[in-house]
């Protein structure tokens, strides 16, 4: 007997249930006997998505007084004000303040706001610095970055307009209105992303989960696996930055080094990893055996087969269901974007929980024995209201990191919920964890060793979050409905369209590691025009060298 996958046409196994005698049971038969929590952690699914801080998505989670203790946005005042230099602030007049609001629409902000290292230092100290930092795009940046000037100083988060305005600038070439840069002061309720919050109020939610870079995606997605990033604070500048020179080690090694199993997997039709470029000095030779698609994730959860640990990439190129707001203006002159990122990402989450509940291998992975974690790589500029805290570096010892930033403060707050029959509804957890508390949740589950670095040896583990004694029959789990995806129709912009910005940048990266593993890549000169048409066949060719299971039908 099987059920249907709302919306996808695909079959998975009915829920269990827990028989009276201990022995989970389903509509087939036996599955397995006494669950219990020592089993709970056998399995860790993490999937990542993209640039939304915790009020944007979850901070309308819960009303006042719904729950013990929740620190959303309702029923407080919250605002940011306007810059006496933006266009429509007249000199002399009173600071205008954008009082925080709910988005009109599912593709908000748009444009993207700024995610870099020198932006975050706007948004939370409300400082440009030096004032020729205003409008820049990121290579006229100067130092300090936008920094304050005492390394200590408590973040003020009333620079968000500020920022949105200043990036708006430097994106489209003109200064933005004010229902432009209002949108950044807005996030979601919960009726327009139902599956993130059916997931978070029926399990567990965490209100102090911090991103550990105040900068964007590539460190952060670094230090989930190795606690580090090499002292690097932006994707890519330089180009090789990651791909070549960040070579600290990760959980994967460790886990192999026990005999145990991962696997990273992609969503269609994506055919890269992010995970594989950024740690490509530790991961290359890995890139055949372990990396593969989300069909492959289905299959294995659906049989018993998921490896100790999973890692799940949304899309994060074209038609991208990664929750990330519009590229549109990030990457001009390639058509990227879907309707939505985020109601498609909703779809991809439904997809992996439903396949997860539904798991009933008597032997292998299954629904009592699998934590799935869900959380974002960093907050992408987006509004949040609480102050991100100091953190320990990874490595006290060694000089200041690139930009000069000591590592010594966490990024800021995203939304994280953790899925599993061992966890009561609606749960709140108010204690401060982050990214590296995967590391450290795998570190003392398995006995994978000493902390990589100082930051996953402070990092809370999540098995106290797993606090029931008998498991929830996964029968009565929280049902989740996406919402329609509209379809995404590609090809809208010309493919002899000269590529710009950091589309055209992008590009770099992947020849850099080209060359250096010996795989066919032309010589390129960054001022060169490039073609979108050529782009593409140039990543699909090197790519598919680099990832042949992220290719298969």
């Amino acid at each position: 007997m099987y059920l249907m996958l709302r919306g996808y046409g695909e079959t998975v196994p009915e829920p269990l249930r827990l028989s009276m005698n201990g022995v989970v049971t389903g509509r087939y038969g036996l599955v397995m006997p006494r669950p219990d929590r020592s089993s709970a952690l056998d399995h860790i699914v993490v999937i990542m998505f993209e640039n939304r801080s915790f009020d944007n998505l979850l901070g309308r989670l819960y009303e006042p007084g719904e729950v013990a203790s929740f620190e959303g946005v309702t029923g407080l005042d919250l605002s940011n004000p306007v810059p006496d230099w933006a266009a429509d602030a007249g000199p002399g007049t009173a600071p205008r303040l954008v009082p925080y609001g709910t988005a009109v629409n599912m593709n908000t902000p748009s444009p993207d706001p700024g995610e870099e290292f020198p932006h975050v230092n706007t948004q939370l100290f409300g400082l440009i610095d030096p004032p020729s930092n205003r409008g820049m795009v990121l290579q006229h940046i100067a130092a300090p970055y936008n920094a304050p000037a005492n390394p200590g100083q408590r973040p003020t988060m009333d620079g968000f307009v500020t920022d949105y305005i200043s990036a708006f600038m430097a994106e489209r070439g003109r200064p933005p209105v004010f229902e432009e840069y209002a949108q950044i002061m807005t996030g979601y309720a919960p009726p327009q992303v139902p599956v993130t919050s059916a997931l978070a109020r029926g399990f567990a939610t965490f209100d102090h989960w911090f991103c550990e870079v105040p900068s964007q995606t590539f460190p952060n997605r670094s230090f989930l696996h190795a606690a580090s990033s090499s002292g690097f604070v932006v994707n890519m500048s330089p180009a090789e930055s990651f791909p070549l020179h960040n070579d600290t080690e990760t959980i994967f090694e460790r886990l192999e080094a026990r005999g145990l199993t991962w696997r990273v997997y992609c969503d269609p039709p994506s055919h890269i990893s992010l995970t594989g470029i950024i740690h490509a000095p530790r991961l290359h030779e890995r890139w055949e055996t372990n990396f593969f698609t989300t069909d492959r994730f289905l299959e294995d959860a659906a049989t018993g087969q998921l490896p100790t640990y999973s890692f799940i990439e949304p899309n994060l190129l074209y038609g991208h269901n990664d929750m990330h707001p519009a590229f549109d203006a990030l990457f001009p002159g390639a058509d990227l974007d879907p309707p939505s990122s985020l109601l498609g990402g909703e779809a991809l989450l439904a997809k992996i929980y439903d396949t997860i509940r539904c798991s009933a291998s008597p032997t292998g992975s299954n629904a009592y024995n699998t934590l799935f974690m869900v959380t974002f790589d960093e907050h992408g500029g987006t509004y949040d209201h609480v102050p991100p805290p100091a953190v320990l570096p990874p490595d006290p010892t060694p000089p200041a990191g690139q930009m000069g930033f000591r590592f010594d403060r966490s990024g800021v707050r995203v939304p994280a919920i953790a899925v599993s029959p061992w966890i009561p509804e609606r749960t709140v957890i108010n204690d401060h964890y982050q990214h590296t508390s995967v590391i450290r949740t795998l570190r003392e589950r398995w006995q994978l060793g000493a902390p990589l670095t100082a930051r996953d040896a402070a990092a809370l583990d999540l098995a106290p979050v797993l606090s029931l004694d008998t498991p929830r029959d996964p029968d009565d789990w929280p049902d989740v409905t996406p919402r329609p995806v509209p379809p995404f129709s590609p090809a809208r912009v010309p493919l002899e369209a000269r590529l710009k910005g950091l589309c055209k940048a992008a590009c770099f990266p992947v020849l850099a590691l080209a060359k250096d593993m010996g795989l066919p890549a032309p010589d390129i000169d960054q001022d060169e025009a490039i073609g979108r048409a050529d782009a593409i066949a140039l990543i699909n060719e090197v790519f598919g060298h680099m990832f042949p299971g992220l290719h298969a039908s």
